[in-house]
């Protein structure tokens, strides 16, 4: 099922204007935008956040990540210059809160999840999603293929989150995408990593990989064949499929993204990050999420800054895809 974009016949509320209240005070809602109560309680993109961390296997604090996100969100403006466009202006965006999903049982978190993201797609919204942990993607996925069937994948991430289990436990963060292959909710024919890096378990990971479909551009690849070409293959091997994006911030290097539970040596600068994004305007982005930043190890906000540009920068993805759909 998918659902048409939501039609309105009025302007859409944009955030708060900085020029009249500090960008310090007011609530701390992404860029600053209305909630979505605020906008007759439908939107054509709803940020929300999924507090949940229950799914790591080393350090763990991501539950607090969205709203850390959505405090250095303060510091975005309405326009977007690297892609030429006002999202704020071009449709509807607001904050949706937060997801409540149960610390303590992981299984019936993943239902929770499932559910709310059903809800908030059923209105006609594509979601950008602020975790929380990886271990969402999968629910959230679920999700979306509900509405647009099995979907393209691009997976920002030092590691490949494609393993079996960890202690017996299915659903983790280091497992989400083998689980959406197992579940026939991906388009195998349109799936890779990006800025994956660092040790593994052993080779039979990679090979496992291969067969589930993913494509993998390292860390690496990124440094040596540069940006443009980068987003080139990955638009190449992506077409005109829905779209998902799922980016885990430890994609980036430690100096750029110390604040988060798993990081990995070797990683994409920020500036990589966001023109890889940029280049991917234009392609069919259902919904997106971003995970993993634990603000308990960011000093001086490097990594929330980061995500929120990171988040920033998909919503205006979306948004101009919506306004083009309405012929505005």
């Amino acid at each position: 099922m998918t659902t048409a974009p939501r039609q309105s016949s009025t302007a859409p509320v944009g955030p708060v204007d900085s020029s009249r209240v500090p960008r310090f005070a007011g609530p701390a809602t992404f860029a600053r935008l209305p909630r979505v109560d605020e906008v007759g309680g439908t939107a054509d993109v709803a940020v929300v956040g999924v507090p949940f961390d229950s799914g790591v296997s080393y350090r763990p604090g991501a539950r607090f990540g969205g709203n850390a996100i959505r405090e250095a969100s303060r510091l975005l403006r309405p326009y977007n210059p690297a892609q030429d466009a006002s999202p704020f202006a071009l449709a509807q965006v607001a904050d949706a809160g937060d997801i409540a999903a149960n610390p303590f049982n992981i299984n019936e978190a993943v239902e929770t999840v499932q559910a709310a993201a059903d809800d908030l797609l059923d209105t006609g919204a594509r979601l950008m999603t602020l975790g929380g942990d990886h271990t969402i993607a999968l629910p959230l996925l679920r999700a979306v293929a509900r509405q647009h069937g099995p979907v393209a994948l691009l997976h920002f991430d030092a590691h490949l989150d494609t393993w079996d289990t960890y202690f017996g436990a299915e659903y983790t963060h280091g497992t989400p995408f083998r689980r959406a292959v197992e579940e026939g909710i991906l388009d195998t024919s349109a799936l890779s990593h990006v800025g994956t890096r660092g040790p593994l378990y052993g080779k039979k990971d990679l090979d496992d990989d291969e067969k589930m479909g993913f494509g993998i551009v390292t860390s690496a690849d990124v440094m040596r064949r540069g940006v443009d070409e980068i987003t080139d293959q990955l638009r190449q091997r992506i077409g005109d499929r829905p779209l998902y994006i799922s980016i885990d911030i430890d994609v980036l290097d430690p100096a750029h993204a110390p604040g988060t539970g798993t990081p990995e040596a070797g990683g994409l600068t920020s500036r990589e990050l966001l023109e890889i994004l940029r280049g991917l305007s234009g392609c069919h982005l259902v919904s997106a999420d971003l995970v993993e930043v634990a603000p308990a190890y960011d000093h001086a906000e490097i990594t929330s800054v980061a995500a929120s540009h990171t988040a920033y920068e998909l919503t205006t993805i979306m948004a101009r895809q919506i306004a083009a759909a309405r012929g505005a």
